[in-house]
């Protein structure tokens, strides 16, 4: 069903306000952590898990929810993601211990993977027209970029006024306006509905990815490669989605079309989402310690330095639209790397002494970059999917981006401790215990100068302040390198866009040979 005159935008308001609140509950509750501790005293385990529970279940779950919305129907699972949403927030907010929360969060990230692919899938089939699907995604995206910022400085003011648990609270009433308004005014989509669902490939895919991120967040958060709990994590996730893509070959009428990755544009938008958000979170978590830890900057001028980042990406994201139909995808997706990359060369000039032009530039090349080259290629994958598949290839894109941004922070975090640890071997009149325990990160050695005290806990923390800045520029160089190979990569897309409410449906003359054997969607 296709929705005509001014009622899709009126549906693309209510999708951008269920993203919003997915985007902003991924970081609303960071600002909350200390208040947490001291209230219900998670011990280091329980308090990691209550952190990362919503990503790791949301990311397992959209490959599930997203290709069964293709067969129940799309605003069915978003309505009652919708709901799952409300009921998880009101048991997050009045949550007396440590276990309730998590299992709080991670029903919350159950409500999340039902929200977010069904947002893409039902933009893809109420703009049928390809130009203004373009402008939809560009307001989708704006918004998403919106979610990621609003989160801590919401979360910072209801700390100031209110307990921890109304950074939950706050979902239930949008939830309350969303739920009817969504019944009322989004039309019900589906896809192919040939042959049944497969229940097995589902959960296959499902602990397979859970298995995955769980050990790529172990890797972000200093585990050892062969460390046993991500050992098994890494091997028993990648067996089960290694039997998951064989099962889908074999089945007549498969959970998640393969043969889209078939198609070059589909594919490599698919990796340019992962190599972009790749880049984007390492540089992101990297450059907020460097603003709090070498330049003393407190968390909410932090905020406020990061936030020229964000408001570029939503400049982007409202004009992407224009951007793709001037230049194409291939590139504009091309370029949008190599802006990003020369952002990240610019920020190698960042040193022990702050410097808030240099910075400011950055950030706003950044953001920019990075957006404009999401936004190309969302557009790009959703465009190149059947409709008839476009909940399965919008969760394809969520799940890229979310593997995107956990293999950034374990990739660009093992390049910034292996960078940082050596310059701290040897520091004069530092014992090897006190050198080899600041060798963790930045924070640590601040501890242990102050222990030591004198000269040698000086000598300790400018060596330690000296090494995380050489530290930074290696890391910046080889996120620099690899934005240039996302570059290349892009070059596969497409040259222009063909538009019209068939573009996305019937391959031209020039793609006929690629589709043919093929037929039978945070930003950030």
């Amino acid at each position: 069903m296709h929705q005509k005159g001014p009622s899709r935008w009126v549906v693309l308001v209510v999708l951008c306000v269920s993203l919003l609140l997915v985007a902003v509950d991924a970081t609303v509750l960071h600002v909350a952590v200390p208040a947490v501790t001291e209230d219900i005293k998670p011990s280091g385990i329980e308090l990691l898990w209550i952190v990362d529970v919503y990503p790791l279940v949301c990311a397992a779950l959209l490959i599930l929810f997203g290709t069964l919305g293709d067969r129940v129907g799309r605003r069915r699972i978003l309505l009652l993601g919708y709901a799952l949403f409300g009921v998880a927030s009101a048991l997050a907010a009045f949550a007396d211990s440590p276990h309730v929360l998590i299992a709080a969060r991670a029903l919350l990230g159950v409500g999340g993977a039902m929200i977010m692919p069904a947002t893409l899938s039902i933009l893809r089939q109420v703009f049928p027209d390809r130009r203004e699907r373009a402008l939809a995604i560009g307001v989708w995206s704006a918004v998403a970029a919106v979610g990621a910022a609003v989160g801590p400085l919401l979360g910072g003011f209801l700390l100031e006024h209110f307990w921890w648990g109304s950074v939950f609270l706050v979902n239930i009433p949008l939830m309350l306006v969303s739920l009817p308004v969504g019944r009322l005014l989004l039309p019900e989509s589906t896809g192919d509905r040939d042959g049944p669902w497969d229940v097995v490939g589902a959960l296959m895919a499902a602990v397979g990815l859970f298995g995955v991120v769980l050990a790529v967040k172990r890797l972000g958060s200093g585990h050892p490669p062969f460390d046993p709990g991500t050992a098994l994590a890494l091997l028993g996730g990648g067996g089960l989605l290694t039997a998951f893509v064989r099962r889908q070959r074999r089945r007549t009428h498969p959970l998640v079309d393969l043969r889209m990755f078939a198609r070059p544009a589909f594919s490599t938008s698919v990796g340019c989402i992962v190599l972009a958000m790749l880049a984007l979170v390492g540089l992101e978590l990297i450059a907020a310690q460097y603003l709090q830890l070498v330049l003393g900057l407190s968390p909410l001028e932090t905020g406020l330095r990061l936030l020229p980042l964000t408001i570029a990406a939503m400049a982007a994201g409202l004009v992407g639209s224009h951007l793709l139909h001037r230049f194409g995808p291939r590139r504009m997706v091309s370029l949008g790397f190599c802006l990003t990359a020369f952002a990240v060369v610019l920020l190698t000039a960042m040193g022990r002494q702050d410097n808030a032009g240099l910075l400011l530039a950055g950030f706003v090349l950044l953001g920019f970059g990075l957006e404009t080259t999401l936004f190309g290629a969302y557009e790009s994958m959703l465009s190149e999917a059947p409709a008839s598949s476009a909940g399965g290839a919008a969760a394809i894109g969520e799940t890229s981006y979310q593997l995107g941004a956990g293999i950034g922070i374990a990739l660009l975090g093992s390049v910034m401790n292996a960078a940082y640890t050596p310059g701290l071997s040897s520091v004069p009149g530092v014992p090897s215990s006190a050198s080899a325990a600041a060798g963790h990160s930045l924070g640590e050695a601040y501890e242990v100068a102050d222990r030591l005290g004198g000269s040698s806990g000086e000598a300790l923390r400018h060596a330690a302040r000296d090494s995380f800045v050489h530290g930074l520029h290696v890391t910046l160089l080889v996120s620099a390198a690899l934005l240039v190979l996302g570059a290349v990569m892009a070059l596969r897309l497409p040259r222009g866009m063909e538009c019209g409410g068939a573009a996305a449906e019937v391959p031209g003359p020039r793609e006929a040979k690629t589709a043919a054997p093929v037929r039978a969607e945070s930003v950030r």
